[in-house]
Protein backbone atom coordinates (compact mmCIF):
# COMPACT_ATOMS: atom_id res chain seq x y z
CA UNK A 1 0.00 0.00 0.00
CA UNK A 2 2.80 2.43 0.89
CA UNK A 3 4.54 1.64 -2.38
CA UNK A 4 1.35 2.33 -4.34
CA UNK A 5 0.87 5.62 -2.48
CA UNK A 6 4.48 6.61 -3.13
CA UNK A 7 4.08 5.77 -6.82
CA UNK A 8 0.96 7.91 -7.06
CA UNK A 9 2.74 10.75 -5.28
CA UNK A 10 5.65 10.56 -7.70
CA UNK A 11 3.24 10.52 -10.64
CA UNK A 12 1.48 13.62 -9.32
CA UNK A 13 4.80 15.43 -8.86
CA UNK A 14 5.86 14.55 -12.41
CA UNK A 15 2.51 15.71 -13.78
CA UNK A 16 2.72 18.98 -11.84
CA UNK A 17 6.27 19.63 -13.04
CA UNK A 18 5.15 18.99 -16.62
CA UNK A 19 2.31 21.50 -16.31
CA UNK A 20 4.73 24.05 -14.84
CA UNK A 21 7.28 23.57 -17.61
CA UNK A 22 4.65 23.75 -20.34
CA UNK A 23 3.01 26.79 -18.76
CA UNK A 24 6.21 28.80 -18.46
CA UNK A 25 7.39 27.78 -21.92
CA UNK A 26 4.08 28.80 -23.51
CA UNK A 27 3.92 31.96 -21.42
CA UNK A 28 7.37 32.99 -22.64
CA UNK A 29 6.38 32.42 -26.27
CA UNK A 30 3.09 34.30 -25.94
CA UNK A 31 4.78 37.24 -24.23
CA UNK A 32 7.33 37.45 -27.04
CA UNK A 33 4.60 37.16 -29.66
CA UNK A 34 2.53 39.81 -27.91
CA UNK A 35 5.57 42.10 -27.73
CA UNK A 36 6.10 41.60 -31.47
CA UNK A 37 2.50 42.51 -32.34
CA UNK A 38 2.68 45.50 -29.99
CA UNK A 39 5.85 46.60 -31.79
CA UNK A 40 4.12 46.26 -35.17
CA UNK A 41 1.18 48.35 -33.93
CA UNK A 42 3.60 51.01 -32.68
CA UNK A 43 5.57 51.15 -35.92
CA UNK A 44 2.35 51.35 -37.95
CA UNK A 45 1.13 54.03 -35.52
CA UNK A 46 -2.26 52.36 -35.22
CA UNK A 47 -4.96 54.45 -33.53
CA UNK A 48 -6.31 53.35 -30.14
CA UNK A 49 -8.74 50.46 -30.40
CA UNK A 50 -12.39 51.11 -29.66
CA UNK A 51 -13.00 49.91 -26.06
CA UNK A 52 -16.07 47.92 -27.10
CA UNK A 53 -14.13 46.26 -29.94
CA UNK A 54 -11.32 45.46 -27.51
CA UNK A 55 -13.69 43.84 -25.01
CA UNK A 56 -15.54 41.87 -27.70
CA UNK A 57 -12.26 40.66 -29.21
CA UNK A 58 -10.79 39.77 -25.83
CA UNK A 59 -13.78 37.89 -24.45
CA UNK A 60 -14.47 36.21 -27.80
CA UNK A 61 -10.92 34.88 -28.11
CA UNK A 62 -10.86 34.02 -24.40
CA UNK A 63 -14.02 31.96 -24.84
CA UNK A 64 -12.55 30.16 -27.86
CA UNK A 65 -9.29 29.48 -26.03
CA UNK A 66 -11.16 28.06 -23.04
CA UNK A 67 -13.48 25.96 -25.21
CA UNK A 68 -10.61 24.35 -27.14
CA UNK A 69 -8.07 24.32 -24.30
CA UNK A 70 -7.82 20.52 -24.47
CA UNK A 71 -7.01 20.40 -28.17
CA UNK A 72 -4.45 21.74 -30.59
CA UNK A 73 -6.81 24.57 -31.51
CA UNK A 74 -6.32 25.88 -27.99
CA UNK A 75 -2.72 26.76 -28.84
CA UNK A 76 -3.86 28.61 -31.96
CA UNK A 77 -6.42 30.62 -30.04
CA UNK A 78 -4.05 31.45 -27.18
CA UNK A 79 -1.65 33.01 -29.70
CA UNK A 80 -4.53 34.81 -31.39
CA UNK A 81 -5.63 36.15 -28.01
CA UNK A 82 -2.19 37.31 -26.89
CA UNK A 83 -1.40 38.68 -30.35
CA UNK A 84 -4.62 40.68 -30.32
CA UNK A 85 -3.84 42.02 -26.85
CA UNK A 86 -0.41 43.02 -28.13
CA UNK A 87 -2.01 44.98 -30.95
CA UNK A 88 -4.23 46.83 -28.49
CA UNK A 89 -1.18 47.55 -26.35
CA UNK A 90 0.77 49.22 -29.16
CA UNK A 91 -1.32 52.43 -29.39
CA UNK A 92 -1.37 52.69 -25.59
CA UNK A 93 2.43 52.51 -25.47
CA UNK A 94 2.71 55.16 -28.20
CA UNK A 95 0.51 57.43 -26.08
CA UNK A 96 2.73 57.01 -23.02
CA UNK A 97 5.93 57.28 -25.05
CA UNK A 98 4.78 60.71 -26.25
CA UNK A 99 4.79 62.04 -22.67
CA UNK A 100 7.80 63.48 -20.90
CA UNK A 101 10.21 60.68 -19.91
CA UNK A 102 7.78 58.28 -21.58
CA UNK A 103 10.37 55.69 -22.58
CA UNK A 104 11.84 55.69 -19.07
CA UNK A 105 8.39 55.22 -17.52
CA UNK A 106 7.58 52.35 -19.87
CA UNK A 107 10.86 50.59 -19.10
CA UNK A 108 10.38 51.14 -15.35
CA UNK A 109 6.88 49.66 -15.51
CA UNK A 110 8.18 46.75 -17.57
CA UNK A 111 11.02 46.11 -15.13
CA UNK A 112 8.69 46.41 -12.16
CA UNK A 113 6.29 43.93 -13.73
CA UNK A 114 9.11 41.46 -14.30
CA UNK A 115 10.42 41.79 -10.75
CA UNK A 116 6.96 41.35 -9.22
CA UNK A 117 6.17 38.31 -11.37
CA UNK A 118 9.48 36.59 -10.69
CA UNK A 119 9.35 37.37 -6.96
CA UNK A 120 5.78 36.15 -6.48
CA UNK A 121 6.21 33.07 -8.67
CA UNK A 122 9.46 32.24 -6.91
CA UNK A 123 7.83 32.63 -3.51
CA UNK A 124 4.92 30.38 -4.45
CA UNK A 125 7.27 27.75 -5.90
CA UNK A 126 9.71 27.70 -2.98
CA UNK A 127 7.26 28.07 -0.10
CA UNK A 128 4.69 25.73 -1.72
CA UNK A 129 1.97 27.48 0.30
CA UNK A 130 -1.61 26.92 -0.74
CA UNK A 131 -3.19 30.20 -1.84
CA UNK A 132 -6.48 28.65 -2.95
CA UNK A 133 -8.27 30.60 -0.21
CA UNK A 134 -7.70 33.77 -2.27
CA UNK A 135 -9.83 32.57 -5.20
CA UNK A 136 -13.19 33.99 -4.18
CA UNK A 137 -11.74 37.30 -2.99
CA UNK A 138 -9.80 37.75 -6.24
CA UNK A 139 -12.82 37.06 -8.44
CA UNK A 140 -14.99 39.56 -6.57
CA UNK A 141 -12.17 42.11 -6.46
CA UNK A 142 -11.49 41.85 -10.19
CA UNK A 143 -15.19 42.28 -10.98
CA UNK A 144 -15.43 45.37 -8.76
CA UNK A 145 -12.23 46.85 -10.21
CA UNK A 146 -13.39 46.11 -13.78
CA UNK A 147 -16.72 47.87 -13.23
CA UNK A 148 -14.94 50.72 -11.46
CA UNK A 149 -12.60 51.12 -14.42
CA UNK A 150 -15.53 51.32 -16.84
CA UNK A 151 -17.24 53.93 -14.63
CA UNK A 152 -14.02 55.96 -14.38
CA UNK A 153 -13.66 55.91 -18.17
CA UNK A 154 -17.29 56.82 -18.89
CA UNK A 155 -17.52 59.64 -16.34
CA UNK A 156 -13.89 60.82 -16.69
CA UNK A 157 -12.91 60.32 -13.06
CA UNK A 158 -9.08 60.46 -12.90
CA UNK A 159 -8.80 59.80 -9.17
CA UNK A 160 -11.06 56.78 -9.44
CA UNK A 161 -9.03 55.57 -12.40
CA UNK A 162 -5.87 55.76 -10.27
CA UNK A 163 -7.60 53.88 -7.46
CA UNK A 164 -8.63 51.17 -9.92
CA UNK A 165 -5.04 50.87 -11.18
CA UNK A 166 -3.85 50.47 -7.60
CA UNK A 167 -6.47 47.77 -7.05
CA UNK A 168 -5.37 45.95 -10.20
CA UNK A 169 -1.73 45.95 -9.09
CA UNK A 170 -2.73 44.18 -5.88
CA UNK A 171 -5.28 41.88 -7.54
CA UNK A 172 -3.00 40.80 -10.38
CA UNK A 173 -0.19 40.16 -7.90
CA UNK A 174 -2.59 37.99 -5.93
CA UNK A 175 -3.66 36.23 -9.12
CA UNK A 176 -0.04 35.32 -9.92
CA UNK A 177 0.32 33.78 -6.46
CA UNK A 178 -3.03 32.01 -6.76
CA UNK A 179 -2.43 30.55 -10.22
CA UNK A 180 1.12 29.38 -9.48
CA UNK A 181 -0.07 27.76 -6.26
CA UNK A 182 -2.97 26.16 -8.11
CA UNK A 183 -0.56 24.49 -10.52
CA UNK A 184 1.76 23.31 -7.75
CA UNK A 185 -1.07 21.72 -5.77
CA UNK A 186 -2.68 20.06 -8.79
CA UNK A 187 -5.71 22.32 -8.99
CA UNK A 188 -4.84 23.47 -12.52
CA UNK A 189 -3.73 20.74 -14.90
CA UNK A 190 -4.29 22.56 -18.19
CA UNK A 191 -1.22 24.57 -19.14
CA UNK A 192 -3.10 26.59 -21.79
CA UNK A 193 -5.59 27.92 -19.24
CA UNK A 194 -2.78 28.53 -16.75
CA UNK A 195 -0.85 30.48 -19.40
CA UNK A 196 -3.83 32.67 -20.22
CA UNK A 197 -4.39 33.52 -16.56
CA UNK A 198 -0.75 34.44 -16.00
CA UNK A 199 -0.55 36.38 -19.28
CA UNK A 200 -3.62 38.46 -18.47
CA UNK A 201 -2.26 39.08 -14.96
CA UNK A 202 1.07 40.30 -16.35
CA UNK A 203 -0.65 42.43 -19.01
CA UNK A 204 -2.92 44.19 -16.51
CA UNK A 205 -0.13 44.51 -13.94
CA UNK A 206 2.09 46.25 -16.49
CA UNK A 207 -0.59 48.69 -17.64
CA UNK A 208 -1.62 49.49 -14.07
CA UNK A 209 1.97 50.16 -13.00
CA UNK A 210 2.53 52.32 -16.08
CA UNK A 211 -0.59 54.34 -15.32
CA UNK A 212 0.44 54.89 -11.70
CA UNK A 213 4.03 55.76 -12.53
CA UNK A 214 2.93 58.29 -15.17
CA UNK A 215 0.47 59.89 -12.76
CA UNK A 216 3.03 60.16 -9.98
CA UNK A 217 5.51 61.63 -12.44
CA UNK A 218 3.00 64.38 -13.13
CA UNK A 219 2.36 63.38 -16.74
CA UNK A 220 -1.18 62.04 -16.43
Amino acid sequence: MQQITATRSESQILATNKVLRNTYALLSMTLLFSAATAGIAMVMNLPPFNPILTLVGYFGLLFATTKFSNSGLGLLFVFMLTGFMGLTLGPILNFYMATANGSQLVMTALGGTGVIFLALSGYALTSRKDFSFMGGFLMVGILVAFLGGIAAMIFSLPLMSLAVSGMFVLLMSGMILYQTSDIIHGGETNYILATVTLYVSIYNLFLSLLHLLTAFAGDD
